[in-house]
């Protein structure tokens, strides 16, 4: 669970990046998060994630306060952000065994989940080359593998599947579905707007860092009282807010 408790944050201290946010993500749901460009949503996950510190408000990951309780908290949760290019004079094998020290992986576990989740994502042969040498897709997928590798009970997603091939952003989308029935927590932000409508039990829509709305397409439609696409609502209700 994610709970964002009257959260803001302003990069100049005259406009707010972020504007009060109060924003509730349960277990055994795959909430997206969605917004235009400079809506609010990466500073959002960044907040949630301990890499920034709310002006105003607390965020709680698990019961944990991210600011009071940073260790305690970040061991709830597994982050992609939205660039993969980090560590890259590592070899993708160097990474993940970093990313299983870093979360004390057993090595017995952590050696059979590296051969399980790179041969998933076509990665098993690519290991012991440098991650400079990965196209954009690869050092995503590899960055994804080193998240999974602790199986954390959170995941926070920034738009997870951006140079992902489609056989690898199936596979992702069909692990995020069986992670949220497994009664745990998926976060993610997308600008693909048709894979919110087909994956998310609820969206949240953000824009200039206000939650414009939260909860189900069926209670967006009711809302709006239209029987429209999310493609649709998500636009009628960012262009009001032009």
């Amino acid at each position: 669970m994610i709970e964002i408790i009257n959260v803001s944050k302003s990069y100049t201290g005259d406009i707010k990046a972020v504007d009060n946010l109060n924003l509730t993500v349960n277990d055994g749901e795959i909430f997206g998060f969605l917004g235009p460009n400079g809506a609010g949503k990466t500073t959002t996950i960044k907040m949630i994630t301990g890499i920034l510190n709310p002006d105003e408000g607390s965020i709680k990951v698990n019961g944990f306060d991210i600011t009071k309780r940073p260790l305690e908290a970040k061991r709830q949760f597994g982050f992609v952000p939205d660039n993969p290019n980090m560590f890259l004079r590592l070899k993708g094998i160097e990474y993940l065994n970093f990313m299983g020290d870093i979360y004390n992986v057993p090595s017995d576990i952590r050696k059979e989940r590296i051969q399980s989740l790179s041969k998933k994502f076509g990665m098993f042969k690519a290991l012991n080359n440098k991650i400079q040498s990965y196209s954009h897709g690869m050092r995503q997928k590899i960055v994804l593998i080193g998240v999974l590798l602790h199986d954390p009970y959170v995941w926070i997603m920034d738009e997870p599947m951006t140079g992902l091939d489609p056989k690898s952003s199936f596979i992702l989308k069909e692990m995020m579905r069986r992670h949220a029935d497994d009664n745990k927590t998926v976060f993610f932000s997308t600008h693909v707007l048709e894979v919110a409508e087909r994956l998310c039990d609820r969206v949240g829509i953000i824009n200039k860092g206000r939650l414009l709305f939260c909860g189900s397409l069926d209670e967006m439609r009711a809302r709006m009282d239209k029987d429209q696409s999310l493609e649709k609502m998500f636009l009628e209700l960012t262009e009001d807010e032009e």
